[in-house]
């Protein structure tokens, strides 16, 4: 006899109720499972046979709602990280600004860096491990004077520091400017506005840096913004991909100025693409800023090289996903 017996016993199963398996709702049936692809499918075959289940769930939610912003004229901005720029989706994205899927970019100052060099020479992203204890990291002579220059001709012109960064790329004729989303925008008048964090980036401290002029380039850029985040009421997309502070700090910046204003920010749709869903993007872009019935917040966790191509084949599918 068990040391217990006298407190409690094992429950007896005998009286539990059950019911038929068919009559149970269930949140899963075969009408959602994927379907195999056959040799010569298309990539609309692949889109249609994705299984209806979670992710894919919202990333077709996204895909409507930016197609009905499309429709409506409203804006989809994307807010990107450096690392969107690194892992070549550049060219995605110009394409989906010439489609209507991208009318304003904001972009932190990594952005700028890479977006630069990918202009000027073709290819970014150096060695840090291999640089740093030499103190040269970050040391590039062309990327610390052009963004510099173009901060203080933006302090100058009373302009943003992402168009003047646009503007100077142009000017110079830079000889991969196709591939630079930079270049592509300020030649489209797509707004794309630069919100860096003085000495954060290597341009910062290069000998023709100067934060005054840092500060009102992006200052401006921040207004700029807002604006167009005041434009998205009523059905328009804010994205943010890669960027796990400040972007989402200044979007909810953004959305607040708005509000103070005395405008009103309602039946919007926000979007966070990141390897791991933190803290800032889930709580500044997906919950707070959507809390009225009509918006919609949505987390998509996965690699951008592959996330990004996905959501930019669906977008432009010829069928409905």
């Amino acid at each position: 006899m068990s040391q217990y017996d006298d407190k409690s016993r094992p429950i007896d199963l005998k009286g539990v109720k059950t019911y038929p398996l068919a009559s149970r709702s269930s949140k899963v049936s075969l009408k959602d499972f994927a379907k195999p692809l056959e040799d010569d499918s298309s990539v609309d075959d692949f889109l249609s046979h994705l299984p209806n289940i979670l992710a894919v769930q919202s990333l077709r939610e996204l895909v409507a709602r930016m197609r009905r912003a499309r429709t409506l004229q409203k804006p989809i901005i994307w807010g990107i990280g450096g690392h969107v720029i690194k892992v070549g989706l550049a060219p995605l994205l110009i394409d989906l600004m010439k489609r209507g899927f991208l009318t304003a970019v904001a972009a932190n100052g990594s952005v700028l860096i890479h977006d630069a060099e990918i202009a000027m020479i073709g290819s970014t992203s150096e060695d840090v491990d291999a640089t740093l204890s030499e103190g040269a990291f970050g040391g590039a002579e062309e990327t610390g004077q052009l963004l510099n220059s173009a901060a203080r001709d933006a302090a100058r012109d009373g302009i943003g520091l992402g168009e003047a960064m646009g503007r100077s790329l142009q000017a110079s004729n830079a000889k991969h400017r196709d591939y630079s989303l930079l270049s592509a925008t300020y030649e489209a008048k797509i707004p794309f506005t630069a919100h860096v964090t003085i000495g954060g980036d290597i341009a910062h401290f290069h000998p023709d840096a100067n934060g005054e002029a840092l500060g009102a380039a992006t200052h401006h850029d921040f207004r700029l913004l807002a604006d167009v985040v005041r434009q998205m009421n009523g059905g328009g997309v804010y994205l943010n991909v890669g960027s796990a502070v400040v972007l989402p700090e200044i979007f909810l910046k953004c959305v607040t100025l708005v509000r103070n204003l005395g405008h009103p920010l309602v039946d919007i749709t926000t979007a966070n693409f990141d390897f791991i869903q933190s803290y800032r993007p889930q709580t500044n872009v997906v919950r707070r800023p959507t809390e009225d019935a009509e918006s919609r917040g949505l987390s998509i966790t996965g690699h951008h090289e592959l996330m990004i191509p996905l959501l930019a084949a669906m977008l432009i599918a010829k069928q409905p996903v």
